[in-house]
């Protein structure tokens, strides 16, 4: 994926106010004494977040060009947010946290069997005794009724942004993204083209629920709304937070 050209798109497009959204999930849950590592934290904006309500934050990103902008966001934040380079899947020599987030459907993106599991192992053991974990996940739903046949489509003067969704028959409850966006080259005096396909993969609550335990996992409480309404299965995000046993 293109993520330095991507991560630009993402972070102009992005609702801001989400992040205060999932700041708020976040500080019903976790006492400010808590260190936390907020996991594939793209551009550092909910980070920031957090750090601005004083938690003691760090950050980490399998992309490069993704940290880059959330170092850039954190020195014109004047906040201090360490970043760290590191696949979710490979966390080892990683130090243990009090409080591990994951948040906007990263988790969604481990599309291939035993990757999730494998995540949420990693997890576990980079947590302090009873530590919480907390993230969010696209739905069943989401991947199966909402998301096939989805457009959307951004315009500005320099740029333009198309998305396309797709069913796939790659595994159950899973779907692919289509992103095309052209930035204006004053050079050339013409539109460079550049195009990226995300793929996504949900499961059922049940799943979540068993991976989660067989990775270490007590005490799961699946929620909607940011939290604030119980669990519904027809619903386009779950919420989900647990601690390690």
């Amino acid at each position: 994926m293109i993520y330095e050209k991507f991560a630009k798109f993402y972070d102009e497009l992005f609702d801001d106010d989400l992040y205060v959204k999932w700041g708020d999930y976040f500080a019903n849950r976790v006492s400010k004494s808590a260190k936390v590592m907020d996991l594939a934290c793209g551009t550092g904006k909910l980070a920031i977040e957090l750090i601005k309500r004083g938690y003691n934050v760090t950050g980490s990103d399998i992309s490069e060009d993704m940290l880059k902008l959330a170092s850039e966001h954190a020195e014109a934040a004047k906040v201090n947010l360490p970043l760290i380079q590191m696949d979710m899947l490979e966390m080892d020599g990683l130090t243990k946290f009090d409080t591990i987030s994951c948040f906007d459907d990263s988790l969604c993106y481990l599309t291939e069997d035993g990757q999730l599991l494998r995540a949420f192992q990693q997890v576990n053991a980079h947590l302090e005794s009873e530590g919480t974990f907390l993230f969010d996940v696209i739905t069943p739903y989401q991947t199966d009724e909402v998301y096939p046949g989805y457009m959307f489509n951004d315009r500005t003067d320099d740029s333009a942004f198309m998305w396309s969704s797709y069913s796939t028959d790659d595994s159950e409850h899973a779907i692919e993204h289509d992103l095309v966006f052209f930035l204006f080259n004053e050079e050339k005096n013409a539109y460079d083209a550049y195009n990226e396909i995300h793929d996504e993969r949900s499961f059922d609550i049940t799943s979540y629920q068993r991976m989660l335990t067989e990775a270490g996992f007590t005490d799961i409480k699946v929620t909607t709304d940011f939290g604030n309404q119980p669990y519904q299965e027809r619903v386009k995000r779950w919420f989900i937070e647990c601690k390690k046993g």
